[in-house]
């Protein structure tokens, strides 16, 4: 099941960034007194009442020197709320109206999405009474908010869990869901293309031809598969750099309902800021990944290329070095059905299990080969360990003080754990918990 995407949207420094930090209770926005600060489309979960929301945070995109200001806000506006299931369109109590407010609530005015109006920075009681001016903007009531103090924030939360449009029941889809996700004019349509084997999406040179998700199915050597491609974004004449940053959105929710993501690289353009969001948003989702780096026939090639290629790539997306990697042309049709045969690898793994004995025969040589550093005279002391689930693989390992356990030393582990059952492609959950000491007193009484 996806999670409700809610988009924060507004003119430049009315405090959308602060607003995502205290939804999520994180600072992962950048914030700055300074209009344009945050550089990156941020995204991030948070529960309230039940629902687990996806944020995303789109402020904060800067402005090209000369270029036009409400073309760009119009422009950026109108990507966030196609993708949305709710906007929360922030304005400033202590500014009031002004003029790129009203042109962005002209905009939700003719979308078909549910929009809630936060009227933030109103911390007294003064302010909360002056966010009635903006009932002029015809969205509804204004819920007067403090995104730095917090205050009316719960409220408008409760107001978010009333206006997400109700979600049937998902119907359980039969085979492998392999999301393929990339920057726009990677060649995700391409590659669907060939692997269908007609043309089922127009492929155009133009970044974002796709405007929409499309699932296909597939038989695959006996096996159903489902293929989702995600759209691009397309862009009318001139727009602010930054603006395809937004196509992430576009993969959230794909990648949410996949098993597998084929990552899409542009072997001409190499690695970018955005491919790395998109893959560590795929270990967040504890989906399975294989890289997959397109237009491999556009390069010139040596005894070396794919070797160095290869060096440098791993070395950019590091922290998924347990992916699979391959070199395609979807044009030419070059080793495309290698991805789906990795693809389905790669799911096979996420659905691994590992005997309760071996695994912790595996544990203690582990630890015997390098045991934990200590921490305050402290060390770790892993009890044992067990597997409780799949899709991705969880282990619970039961120890002394889960505080003592130390970021390398769970990668370590995690290697060791590679090592022995595979595990290519797929994220691994690690949960450290403390064991509970028994009583002999009371051990006694329980037999």
């Amino acid at each position: 099941m996806t999670k409700p995407l809610v988009a924060l949207v507004g003119r430049p420094n009315v405090g959308k960034s602060t607003l995502f930090n205290r939804l999520i209770e994180e600072r992962l926005a950048i914030v700055e007194d300074v209009a344009g600060t945050t550089r990156d489309r941020l995204y991030a979960d948070a529960e309230w009442g039940g629902t687990t929301f996806t944020f995303v945070d789109t402020g904060g995109l800067m402005l090209a020197s000369g270029t036009d200001l409400e073309v760009s806000v119009r422009d950026q506006i109108q990507i966030a709320i196609e993708e949305a299931d709710v906007v929360v369109f922030l304005v400033d109590v202590t500014e009031g109206i002004t003029a790129n407010d009203l042109e962005i609530a002209d905009l939700l005015r003719r979308s078909d999405k549910p929009v809630l109006l936060a009227a933030n920075k109103a911390d007294n009681e003064k302010r909360r009474q002056e966010a009635v001016e903006f009932y002029e903007l015809g969205l509804g009531d204004p819920h007067p908010i403090s995104a730095l103090h917090g205050t009316g924030t719960g409220d408008l939360l409760d107001s978010l869990l009333e206006t997400v449009p109700a979600r049937g029941v998902e119907m359980p889809v039969e085979g492998t869901k392999i999301a393929i996700v990339g920057r726009p004019n990677v060649g995700k349509s391409s590659l669907l293309n060939a692997l269908l084997g007609q043309e089922r999406m127009i492929v155009d040179a133009t970044p974002g031809t796709t405007r929409d998700a499309v699932d296909s199915r597939l038989e695959w050597d006996g096996e159903t598969l489902v293929l989702i491609d995600t759209a691009g974004i397309r862009r009318r004449g001139r727009v602010a750099p930054g603006v395809e940053r937004y196509s992430v959105i576009r993969a959230l929710r794909a990648i949410q309902r996949a098993d597998v993501a084929l990552l899409l690289l542009d072997a001409v353009e190499g690695v970018t800021e955005q491919d790395a969001h998109v893959a560590g948003f795929v270990v967040e989702e504890g989906k399975g990944l294989v890289l997959v780096v397109n237009k491999w026939d556009l390069v010139e090639k040596d005894t070396y290329t794919v070797q160095d290629y290869t060096s440098v790539i791993r070395r950019e997306l590091s922290f998924v070095a347990h992916c699979p990697l391959v070199f395609v042309s979807a044009a030419t049709g070059q080793r495309v059905g290698k991805t789906v045969e990795m693809a389905l690898g790669v799911q096979r793994a996420r659905q691994t299990r590992v005997a309760t004995g071996e695994l912790n025969r595996l544990i203690l040589a582990a630890v015997t080969a390098h045991s934990p550093p200590s921490k305050r005279g402290k060390r770790l002391k892993i009890y044992y360990a067990t597997q409780t689930g799949v899709a991705p693989p969880v282990f619970v390992l039961f120890v002394n003080d889960p505080e003592l356990v130390h970021f390398s030393y769970r990668r370590y582990l995690e290697n060791r754990l590679r090592e022995a059952f595979g595990f290519e492609g797929t994220p691994l959950r690690l949960v450290f918990r403390e064991r509970r000491r028994v009583h002999t007193r009371d051990a006694a009484r329980a037999s």
